[in-house]
């Protein structure tokens, strides 16, 4: 789960029937990784994002507020972790209230992971009622991309607003 609310909207689908939440509050996404691994239930829904720091470069990079090369750095930091299998891909992610994301947050999660698995990333109104009713009505779909690393790699090459449009 991603956004501004995810640890609380985690935090409130505890109760549910086969459902796992792990609030990932000061555990690294490997941490995450590890008790999501560990769990004994059909679903495991947290917060702990694998892709969060390549994600925060990307949004740097363009608006330019990040240091040079921090995309880059991410990017080998996320590789390295995903191979050593520290980490692995979420099944889904379901973004919170994207509509009011700023615009290059928003063109990260709707766009360059929308683009590159859109059955995977799921929008979502930031309560646990209506995440409930999206965890329930999640589809199968295409995984994400086979070649990971080369995907990740051309982050720096995925423009937002162009993000998905033919030629681009």
């Amino acid at each position: 789960m991603a956004g501004e609310r995810a640890a609380e909207v985690v935090g409130g689908l505890g109760g549910l029937h086969n459902v796992r939440a792990i609030v990932g509050g000061e555990r690294s996404p490997a941490e995450v990784t590890d008790a999501a691994a560990r769990a004994a239930t059909t679903y495991v829904v947290h917060d702990g994002d694998p892709l969060g720091e390549v994600g925060d470069a990307w949004v740097g990079f363009f608006d330019g507020t990040a240091p040079v090369g921090a995309l880059e750095v991410a990017v080998e930091a996320a590789v390295g972790a995903l191979r050593a299998e520290r980490v692995v891909l979420p099944d889904y992610y379901l973004v919170l209230d994207p509509d009011g994301l700023p615009p290059t947050r928003r063109h990260w999660w709707m766009g360059v992971l929308a683009g590159a698995a859109p059955t995977r990333v799921v929008p979502a109104p930031a309560s646990a009622g209506p995440v409930r009713d999206a965890l329930r009505d999640l589809s199968a779909g295409r995984w994400w991309p086979d070649d990971v690393e080369g995907w990740l790699r051309g982050l720096p090459r995925q423009v937002p607003d162009r993000v998905g449009l033919p030629g681009a």
